[in-house]
C-alpha cells in the first residue's frame, strides 16, 4: 500500500483515539453502500478498507473539527489546506447571500462539489469554485424620493441580485471550468456527501406524529418574552406557532411562504430531496409556510421581529445543517440527562427538533408529515443541546 495511504489510515486511527473524532465517526457512518459514495468513505479517493477511520477526517473537515495530535505532518498539512479552502468558500457564500432575494447559495453544496470534483489534480481558487454556483441578474424596483420642493416622487432603479443556480447547472459549469464533462458519479458523490453532512430525518417511531389543527401564514410574536433578543423561550414559542399554523416540510426551506418560484428553485437545487416529492408538495404545502428540521430553528434565528420577515443569514445564525448545529454546540448532553428547559434542541443523527417542555417536541419531520408534535420519549433522540446562537439565561 502506498505511503500516503498508510499515513491517511494512521491519521484516521489517531482520530478514533480522540473523543471528538469518535463523536464525528459515530455521527457520519454511511448506511448505504454504493459505488457513488466511495469518495465519501475515502479521503482524496484513497482506496483502502479503512473507510470508517477516514470518515473521521471527512467529518472534521465539514463540521469544522480538527485531527488528533498524532496525525502525520503531511496529512495535517493537507487537512489544513482543505479547511482553509472551506473557510474561504463559507466567507464568499456568506457575502454573496447578502444579495439574494428568495433563497441563498448552499455553502455545504459548494464544498461538497469541490470535495468531489476538485480535490485531486486540480488547482482552483475558492472564488472560481463558488462562481459556478450563481449568476448575477439586473432587476428593477420602485423607490420613493423627494424632489427639490419636498414632494414624494416615485422612480425606478436598477439593482443586481445573486441568483443561485441548480446543482446540475452548477456542476456542469464547474466541470467545464476544469475542462471535462460532469458525470453521474460526480453528482452521486456530491449528493452523498451533502446528505451525509446535512442529514435526513428519521422516520422510525412507534408514537404519534401530531399535526396542528390550524392553518396560517401569519407570524405572531405576541407570545414572545423578548422579541429584541434570540432566546430559548421564544424559540419554543416560535416552534409551537409553526405547529399550530400547520407548516409543511420542504427540504432546504426555513419558514418563508412556499411560492411557485421558490418550489421550482428547490426542485432544481435538491432534485432528490425535493424533486422526487414535487407532486405531493404542490398538493399539500404550496402557498403555506414550510421548513426542514434545521430550517425551523434557523427561521427563528433569522426572524426580523420588526418586519416579521425571515431574512436569510441574519442575526448571527449561520446556514448550517442539523449535524453541524449539534457539533457546533458547546453545551450538550446525552438524552437521558436532558434538563426540563423549553427551547433546548434535541438531536439524532441527521435530524433535530425543538423541546417545548412537558416531554414534548416540535419537529419538521418529513415531506409527508410536515411540522408535527411528538413525544420526547421513544422517538430516538440521542442528545440534547443548547443552540449556540441563542441565549439560555
Amino acid at each position: 500500500m502506498p505511503t500516503t495511504a498508510l499515513n491517511f489510515i494512521r491519521a484516521g486511527i489517531a482520530a478514533l483515539n480522540d473523543p471528538k473524532g469518535r463523536k464525528v465517526i459515530g455521527s457520519i457512518l454511511i448506511t448505504i453502500l454504493t459505488p457513488a459514495i466511495l469518495l465519501v468513505a475515502l479521503l482524496c479517493c484513497l482506496g483502502s478498507g479503512t473507510a470508517q477511520h477516514n470518515q473521521a477526517m471527512v467529518g472534521a473537515l465539514f463540521y469544522g473539527g480538527s485531527l488528533s495530535p498524532g496525525a502525520p505532518p503531511e496529512v495535517q498539512e493537507e487537512f489544513d489546506r482543505i479547511s482553509g479552502f472551506f473557510a474561504q468558500i463559507d466567507s464568499q457564500v456568506a457575502a454573496l447571500n447578502q444579495n439574494v432575494e428568495d433563497s441563498g447559495i448552499d455553502p455545504t453544496q459548494v464544498k461538497a462539489a469541490y470535495y468531489a470534483m476538485c480535490l485531486k489534480g486540480n488547482t482552483v481558487t475558492a472564488n472560481e469554485v463558488t462562481r459556478c454556483f450563481y449568476t448575477l441578474e439586473t432587476r428593477t424596483r420602485s423607490i420613493t424620493t423627494l424632489d427639490e420642493e419636498g414632494n414624494e416622487v416615485e422612480t425606478e432603479e436598477e439593482y443586481t441580485v445573486v441568483v443561485p443556480k441548480s446543482l446540475d447547472a452548477s456542476c456542469s459549469s464547474l466541470a467545464a471550468y476544469l475542462g471535462r464533462e460532469v458525470t453521474a458519479d460526480d453528482l452521486g458523490n456530491i449528493q452523498a456527501i451533502y446528505y451525509q453532512v446535512s442529514g435526513r430525518s428519521g422516520e422510525a417511531y412507534d408514537g404519534d406524529f401530531l399535526r396542528g389543527s390550524g392553518y396560517s401564514t401569519a407570524i405572531d410574536i405576541s407570545g414572545f418574552t423578548d422579541p429584541a433578543t434570540k432566546n430559548a423561550h421564544d424559540l419554543a414559542a416560535y416552534a409551537v406557532q409553526a405547529w399550530e399554523s400547520g407548516w409543511g416540510y420542504v427540504w432546504g426551506t426555513f419558514g418563508n411562504v412556499l411560492t411557485d418560484s421558490l418550489l421550482e428553485y428547490k426542485v432544481e437545487q435538491y432534485p432528490d430531496g425535493v424533486g422526487n416529492h414535487e407532486d405531493f408538495i404542490r398538493t399539500h404545502w404550496l402557498g403555506g409556510r414550510t421548513a426542514d428540521c434545521i430550517g425551523l430553528i434557523k427561521g427563528y434565528g433569522w426572524l426580523d421581529t420588526d418586519t416579521l420577515t425571515i431574512k436569510y443569514g441574519t442575526n448571527g445564525m449561520p446556514d448550517i445543517g442539523a449535524n453541524s448545529m449539534y457539533h457546533n454546540a458547546t453545551v450538550t448532553g446525552t438524552i437521558d440527562t436532558m434538563p426540563e428547559t423549553p427551547g433546548l434542541a434535541v438531536w439524532m443523527e441527521g435530524h433535530i427538533g425543538v423541546y417545548i417542555g412537558g416531554g414534548e417536541v416540535i419537529e419538521a419531520s418529513s415531506t409527508r408529515r410536515g411540522v408535527v408534535k411528538t413525544k420526547l420519549a421513544g422517538r430516538g433522540w440521542t442528545a440534547w443541546l443548547e443552540v449556540p446562537y441563542i441565549s439560555y439565561d
